[in-house]
């Protein structure tokens, strides 16, 4: 598992984990019931503090991906369908990424090929 953080990204070292870690499972790389490392192992292994870990696991169990057995850890959800909150949340950062896109004049085309080069490197669902 390779996991790369930018501590001088604006992009909070929390979320660079969470959106890392959701690759990782959509590129299949980490696989239903996978246990993840612990809060502590991978502070040490990336440098970071626990409380961002925890963090990180905490809004990946928000969202359903993982879950936190208390004294085992963390493991990856097996997830069938998404919720319908789940959908509402895609739908919006799709939007938010397709309205920057249309201000930087990109038509559906472009916009298409980049989602699809995108897809091609995660696992079919």
């Amino acid at each position: 598992m390779f996991i790369e953080i930018e501590p001088s990204s604006e992009i909070p070292i929390y979320t660079q984990l969470v959106n890392q870690l959701i690759e990782l499972i959509a590129k299949g790389e980490l696989q239903p019931n996978d246990t993840l490392p612990s809060v502590r192992s991978l502070a040490a292994d990336l440098g970071v503090n626990m409380h961002t870990v925890n963090k990180a696991y905490h809004e990946l169990e928000r969202k359903r991906i993982i879950r936190i057995i208390p004294k085992s850890g963390a493991v990856v959800s097996e997830i069938t369908t998404p919720t319908d909150e789940q959908l509402a949340t895609i739908t919006h950062a799709l939007k938010t990424v397709l309205a920057e896109s249309t201000v930087y004049g990109m038509n559906k085309d472009e916009v298409l090929s980049i989602a699809l080069t995108i897809m091609s490197d995660y696992k079919e669902g």
